[in-house]
């Protein structure tokens, strides 16, 4: 039988999404939470993440030990994750154990939150800040995206930081995970070989007592100026560079466009910055990629080399990305749009690569897409289409970070 979608709401406002396929020999569930550090206070920074870590901790009904020995006994492929924007439980398993990994997550989206827990997890997440401040690429990354967003609260650390994280208490974790985590803020996801009917039965017996709380995230304008910072740390001894600038959002369809030029000018194989700066050895990484995010878009370049070649990698990566406005080549089009749509086909291919594919698309724009859909959109993708968004998404302003052992010039 086909490919079939289906929906259903609970009374709480819970959302349940499936794609169902008779012929898939796994099945995936995920909880995805519209909950990141965007949709953080100030002072709570980095909760978000510290949540996602103690929800594995210990429920009224199993300890940390039994969730962990449960994900094992039914041989599942599991995992979670935090974004700025969205906070996800996953798991993938044969279809016969589908309701009984469903009622384990159902029963971690309501945990424990102990204070002994707390405790000892926020040692984990402070020595998790600390090993990530001591990696350029991921140091760089937090300082342009606190100086691309401002007071934006996309400008959020995921992970927070020492002060944020070390002067949170257990009961301002509490009351985020309450207006958070409301069912009319969580979208289930299902896909691969199951029965809809009972799968809603066995969500509703997992979430369906679960209270609202009218949770909703707040949309203000970010505002992008021209902006630029030199960080000197001597104990390095690469460069690292960083650029970001205005892109179209995840509800704007010319994403589908953004993402074809993102990988004409920085795939890893073939691409512009790849034949401008990795072929002649000039750098050791060159990227250019296009990110969406709920109603804000970015596009987000990188390089790394050596430092006696700053100003020279710098110099070619941005004529490189102004260039488009010159012109993009058919064939280049042509050739990035077969490699997407092989990649998302791949990815479709898996029940958990659908799963998270129709659990994000709900979250983001409340409508299905069929892996036939999406692929049609990549492919329509034309040559004029890039040109118009290049000239209503120049590349400005933009925000660039430098980070290496001496200033760029010296």
């Amino acid at each position: 039988m086909p490919v079939r979608f289906h929906h259903h709401q609970l009374a709480n406002g819970l959302t349940i999404v499936a794609e169902t396929n008779d012929e898939a020999h796994t099945a995936a569930a995920g909880f995805f939470v519209k909950t990141g550090s965007r949709d953080e206070d100030p002072a709570l920074m980095g909760v978000s993440h510290f949540l996602e870590h103690m929800m594995f901790k210990g429920t009224a009904r199993r300890t940390a030990t039994d969730v962990n020995r449960e994900f094992d006994e039914l041989g599942a492929n599991y995992n979670a994750y935090t974004s700025q924007e969205n906070t996800a439980y996953w798991a993938q398993v044969l279809p016969d154990f589908l309701p009984a990994v469903v009622d384990l997550i159902g029963d971690i989206m309501r945990p424990a939150l102990g204070s002994e827990d707390f405790e000892m997890e926020k040692k984990v997440i402070l020595e998790e800040i600390g090993m990530y401040e001591d990696r350029p690429q991921w140091r760089l990354q937090d300082t342009i995206i606190e100086m691309y967003f401002g007071d934006h609260p996309l400008g959020h650390r995921v992970l927070g930081t020492n002060d944020t994280v070390g002067s949170l208490g257990i009961e301002q974790m509490r009351g985020y995970f309450q207006r958070r985590y409301s069912p009319e803020n969580i979208t289930v996801s299902a896909a691969g070989r199951l029965e809809f009917d009972r799968f809603v039965e066995d969500v509703t017996k997992a979430a369906g007592d679960w209270q609202p709380a009218q949770a909703s995230r707040r949309y203000d304008e970010p505002v992008f100026r021209d902006a630029s910072r030199d960080i000197v740390d001597a104990k390095l001894n690469r460069h690292y560079l960083a650029v970001m600038c205005p892109a179209p959002t995840a509800q704007d369809d010319r994403h589908y466009a953004a993402g074809v030029l993102g990988d004409v000018l920085g795939d890893v194989d073939g691409s512009r910055l790849y034949w401008a700066l990795i072929d002649p050895g000039l750098a050791d990484e060159a990227d250019f990629s296009h990110f969406t995010q709920d109603r804000a878009g970015s596009y987000f370049a990188c390089a790394s080399c050596d430092p006696d070649r700053a100003g020279q990698v710098e110099k070619i990566l941005l004529e490189t990305i102004d260039g488009c406005r010159d012109g993009i080549d058919a064939a280049e089009v042509e050739r990035v749009k077969n490699k997407i749509a092989t990649h998302a086909t791949l990815q479709g291919e898996s029940p958990l690569g659908r799963m998270r594919s129709v659990g994000t698309q709900w979250t983001y724009l409340g409508r299905y897409l069929s892996l036939d859909e999406e692929l049609g959109r990549i492919m329509a993708v034309t040559v004029d289409d890039i040109g118009k968004l290049i000239a209503e998404f120049p590349f400005q302003p933009r925000t660039i970070v430098r980070l290496g052992p001496k200033a760029v010039g010296n």
